[in-house]
């Protein structure tokens, strides 16, 4: 093993919690935040999911990937009731349950282990490494970030501004 081996698993880590809670979060919540409740539960066909399906989702599976899998929790996730859902929460409520989650998600990160990394898992019958599992939590919630900035956009009618600074640096073209 070279010294920079040593180096991948926290290299690895930090730019997963740099993605997850430094990128992704603080954009879905200025997202989600100024929406209304009807907003939050507006569906564009029974085919796709809200806002809210969404936010009741990823909470659902940071909590079974991360937070239970690492932690050696008991599994109560219902994942048929995140996108069955159709009303109910509002935007903060939801925010801060899925904050929560990923507070605790950030401690997992923090003191994850190459050992703990490398080590296999099963995880809603998928048999995983605990690098898979974190990779697939920072993928995953990338994903539906991105479906919930569309959504946003489509109900404000207006730009997220989330990448203006490219506009001074010249990397926007």
């Amino acid at each position: 093993m070279t010294s920079n081996d040593n180096q991948l698993a926290p290299l690895f880590l930090e730019f997963s919690r740099k993605k997850l809670l430094g990128q992704y979060w603080p954009r879905m919540k200025e997202c989600v935040a100024p929406l209304a409740t009807g907003q939050i539960w507006w569906r564009p066909n029974d085919a796709s999911n809200s806002i809210g399906n969404l936010l009741l989702h990823l909470d659902g599976n940071v909590r079974q990937w991360l937070v239970d899998s690492f932690n050696k929790s008991e599994n109560r996730r219902n994942r048929p009731a995140e996108f069955a859902a159709k009303d109910g929460l509002s935007a903060a409520e939801l925010l801060s349950r899925l904050g929560a989650t990923l507070d605790e998600a950030a401690k997992v990160l923090d003191r994850l282990t190459v050992d703990e990394l490398l080590a296999p898992y099963e995880i809603q019958g998928y048999h995983v490494r605990g690098l898979d599992a974190v990779y697939q939590v920072v993928e995953h919630f990338g994903l539906h970030y991105g479906q919930i900035a569309y959504i946003t956009k489509s109900l404000l009618g207006k730009d997220l501004g989330f990448y203006k600074e490219l506009n001074k640096t010249g990397r926007a073209s």
